[in-house]
């Protein structure tokens, strides 16, 4: 389990208002009194095309309206901090991070000199307190659960032996140090946006805390938090600054942006830098006249989750989600990927959605083990840690042919998949003969009149014209543009007609 999870599972077990109940040792109840009324802006990152689909789940889980930002892949929403375990648990967000303060038409100086330092004085004018309380509760949240964790680990590998005096537990620690070796060597979703620079520029730093803003009395040794010794001294917090800038008619770069207000921050704060060990990254993102600021609430992104075996194109989470979320499942729904790989789509959608029953399928035989194997470590972490049974989920994997799937003519509600992009696997070539035999044979299987698909490709021309020789069979709705590692892609969401499909022939 991911840090980001374990904080939303020990978020969810916080409450606000509980006054019997102290975060950490050294926390004061008044912390709990100034946080149950504030409302504080919360920005996250989503898959670009996805900002409506994330959007909308905001609204159904948070009951909070979001704004889509003019930077493609960012919306931002309004929460009460009460409400910040459910932040957590969102499925289609990357990252989150508390804005500290928005600027829409920010006029930049004409001359760098002038521009870095209309930024510098920008830092001590901003509204740091709330965002930086807010950062406070969700790291020592994040902490306390990593404790209880390892304490109940502890626990469990003194009870659990073998017969061999052997702890039960080797192969769990196992599986997830290759988790951890997977998700590090994972490459995430790179824009090609042009003009767009991200750099992450440290600040040189002092030593010693100034002590006049008020969150400084707040802020000790998070690494000790409630095992230190009274009156040890209270470590410095260390802090790195990530500029996102978007445009090309500053007179700065990125890097310029980075190092002059890092210095502002560090000056204002007496922060330690730290370009890899940090406690808080301070986000400064700017799109054109456009200025956020804020301090990031993830170490990594959410997309890092249920994945254990990873393929050469193992599609993220947040991906998979927003793809079945756009096909509105339903319950009893079968929903099946045909060409699933490691199984990203269904596990996503046996997650999210248990009343559906999701199926992976695959013709490579090391794909399915992949996705086979995914599925028992999701089953794993599922366990029931006290009788050590595992509850069940309605999710299986088989090896199939595309162009012959083995299930009755139609019997499917919802097909949910991601096609050869002819790059990594196959080739441009083979679609050409694959994506008409893929959508006749789906049609097959899938409800007339009720049955629905989302098929995300990347070879659009190749899609465009098998689909348009089966109009009688699919109707085309809404298609999403999106950013996959890098290359355009598209996503179609398809509607089964009611007419029947006929026997296979050549379309071409």
């Amino acid at each position: 389990m991911s840090d980001i999870e374990e904080a939303s599972d020990t978020l969810a077990d916080v409450h606000l208002d509980d006054t019997h109940k102290p975060l950490t040792e050294n926390t004061d109840s008044d912390l709990h009194s100034s946080l149950k009324d504030t409302v504080v802006t919360i920005g996250a990152t989503v898959p670009t095309g996805f900002e409506f689909t994330a959007a909308d789940e905001v609204k159904e889980k948070l009951g909070s309206q979001s704004r889509i930002s003019k930077d493609r892949g960012k919306i931002y929403f309004e929460i009460s901090v009460e409400k910040l375990s459910q932040v957590h648990r969102l499925r289609s967000v990357d990252n989150l991070f508390v804005v500290v303060q928005e600027f829409t038409e920010y006029q930049f100086k004409e001359t760098k000199e002038d521009a870095l330092k209309d930024l510098e004085d920008l830092a001590k004018k901003l509204p740091w307190s709330d965002p930086l309380t807010v950062w406070k509760l969700n790291t020592n949240l994040k902490k306390r659960k990593t404790k209880y964790k390892k304490q109940n680990q502890s626990s469990a590998s003194k009870e659990k032996l073998n017969d061999n005096g052997r702890k039960d537990r080797a192969d769990e620690k196992d599986a997830d140090e290759e988790f951890l070796d997977h998700a590090q060597n994972t490459p995430g979703l790179k824009s090609v946006e042009q003009n767009t620079e991200k750099t992450e520029e440290m600040i040189l730093a002092g030593d010693q805390l100034d002590g006049k803003d008020e969150f400084l009395n707040i802020t000790g040794n998070e690494d000790t938090v409630g095992d230190c010794k009274k009156g040890e001294e209270k470590q410095v917090l260390k802090f790195r600054v990530t500029c996102n800038r978007v445009g090309d008619k500053h007179s700065f770069t990125s890097n310029d942006a980075a190092r002059d207000f890092g210095g502002a921050v560090q000056d204002y704060f007496q922060w330690k830098a730290d370009m890899t060990n940090f406690d808080v990254e301070v986000l400064l993102n700017i799109n054109n006249n456009e200025i956020v600021v804020g301090i990031a609430l993830t170490e990594e992104s959410l997309h890092r989750r249920n994945i254990t075996h990873f393929g050469p194109t193992t599609l993220r989470s947040t991906l998979a989600y927003g793809m079945l979320r756009l096909c509105n499942p339903q319950p009893t729904d079968i929903i099946i990927d045909p060409m699933s790989g490691t199984g990203a789509i269904p596990i996503e959608g046996a997650t999210e959605w248990p009343t559906c029953y999701h199926i992976a399928g695959d013709n490579n035989p090391q794909a399915m083990k992949r996705a086979a194997n995914n599925i028992c470590s999701l089953l794993k972490k599922n366990q029931n840690k006290e009788s050590g049974t595992s509850w069940g989920m309605p999710i299986d994997a088989i090896q199939w042919d595309i162009c012959n799937l083995p299930l009755r003519t139609s019997s499917v509600d919802v097909i949910v998949t991601d096609m050869p992009f002819g790059k990594r696997i196959g080739s441009k070539k083979k679609n050409w003969d694959l994506y008409p035999a893929c959508l006749m044979e789906m049609s097959r299987i899938c409800r007339p009149g009720t049955g629905r698909a989302v098929l995300l490709t990347q070879d659009r021309k190749c899609f465009a014209k098998a689909l348009s020789k089966m109009g009688h069979l699919w109707q085309k709705g809404h298609t999403l543009w999106v950013n996959i590692g890098g290359l355009h892609a598209a996503v179609y969401l398809l509607k089964r007609t009611l007419e029947k499909a006929g026997e296979k022939r050549s379309y071409w």
